[in-house]
């Protein structure tokens, strides 16, 4: 036997009905840092920190980041001396 129920409701009921936290407030406040770090200019080492806290293999794969990275740059400027 199959069943199929369909469910029409918005994503904030979705969450309340799953038992899911509303983080809208800690994603406001992470998008104002972001905003606000773009606006002040990011540094490479706080590119480097963050990436640290992402990567799920240490330094390994900060290194493999910097080599897409450098790859990515040389790419641009290739196209860049196309034009």
């Amino acid at each position: 036997m199959k069943i199929t129920v369909e469910v029409d409701c918005t994503p904030e009921e979705a969450r309340r009905a799953m038992g899911i936290p509303d983080i809208a407030a800690i994603q406001e406040q992470y998008l104002q840092r972001i905003m606000g770090l773009s606006q002040e200019g990011v540094k490479p080492e706080m590119i480097e920190t963050l990436i640290k806290g992402w990567s799920p293999l240490g330094d390994a794969g900060i290194g493999l980041w910097r080599s897409l990275m450098d790859g990515a740059m040389k790419d641009a400027g290739k196209r860049d001396e196309q034009r």
